[in-house]
């Protein structure tokens, strides 16, 4: 069985996460860190009920790469007569990049209201690291934007049916957009809120660049200027990374960034820095003389093909 990275989805009703979730997020984290560096065996520690997990298919490892540049290249002209320039840029380089892209996109979805749906069409790669045998799956899932209906929810083509959070459950990063609004959009303000309001650190800075995948990648629909704040806020991180393994999403090829203690890696468009998707390295774990080792190591690449918020489960626009 896959031992699968848990993704909490709390909606907290201030700014930030609770004094409690905030603890139970460093206790999540302190577990991660020290899965990575434990040299295969498998660190188990108490996460939350089900029924505040979003299960998503981020492994616990670090996600491969090195260097902290990449060379891009660029289109000069147009036509049979275009030529191309290379250009070397930093990871937190791509992520302003990134930034300033996403401010001149438009996806033209409505504000949604709390008791609709998140419809997603997601398009998932998983390729074996040995064997080269590649998995896909294109995944629909209908998911209450507040939680107080049930969701339909489909996983590696497998359907789940979530039952309504109860009354003290809550999901972080929020969902329901008048608590989106609520977020800053100054980068550094952001920044802090991802480090749950504390300094920088080794380990505070692993947490920031967690709670910013958490709130890239939905379902939601984020106000404007919120998504350029969080990958500037991310560029700001130190130790940020360009990921050198090569990745082709939809038919683009991508650069990732990541960060060496997390097992996330965003991947933007060589080109546009259209923001494209996750890319993670899982695996499975398996029992060897009494102990559980991760073996079976994957790359799975999740892309959000469709985002539409709808009134009902089975509605698609």
């Amino acid at each position: 069985m896959d031992e699968l990275t848990r993704v909490r989805r709390w909606d907290s009703a201030g700014q930030g996460p609770s004094d409690q979730a905030r603890a139970a997020a460093r206790a999540r984290l302190d577990a991660a860190v020290a899965a990575e560096t434990s040299r295969g065996r498998t660190v188990r520690a108490g996460g939350p009920s089900r029924r505040l997990v979003l299960r998503t298919g981020l492994a616990g490892a670090a996600a491969a790469g090195v260097g902290v540049t990449v060379v891009v290249t660029r289109d000069g002209g147009g036509g049979h007569d275009r030529t191309t320039r290379l250009d070397t840029v930093s990871a937190a380089e791509v992520l302003r990049r990134a930034a300033a892209r996403s401010r001149t996109a438009n996806r033209d979805l409505p504000v949604p209201r709390d008791d609709q749906y998140f419809y997603t069409r997601t398009y998932v790669v998983q390729t074996y690291l040995k064997g080269g045998r590649t998995r896909t799956w294109t995944d629909e899932s209908w998911m209450s934007v507040d939680g107080s209906k049930p969701s339909l929810r489909q996983e590696n083509g497998k359907i789940h049916h979530d039952p309504p959070l109860g009354k003290h459950e809550v999901r972080w990063p929020p969902t329901v957009y008048s608590k989106l609004q609520r977020m800053p959009t100054d980068p550094d303000k952001l920044l802090a809120q991802f480090r749950l309001g504390m300094k920088s650190s080794p380990l505070n800075d692993v947490q920031a660049f967690f709670e910013g995948c958490m709130l890239l990648m939905g379902p939601r629909v984020l106000p404007p200027a919120l998504q350029a704040a969080a990958f500037e806020a991310l560029s700001k991180l130190p130790r940020i990374r360009l990921d050198y393994h090569d990745a082709t999403v939809a038919g683009r090829r991508a650069v990732g960034v990541s960060h060496p203690k997390a097992a996330f890696t965003f991947l933007f468009d060589r080109k546009t820095y259209d923001y494209l998707g996750l890319r993670t390295k899982g695996s499975s774990a398996k029992k060897v003389n009494g102990e559980w080792k991760q073996v079976n190591y994957y790359y799975r690449t999740t892309t959000l093909e469709d985002i539409q918020v709808v009134d009902r489960i089975g509605q698609h626009h």
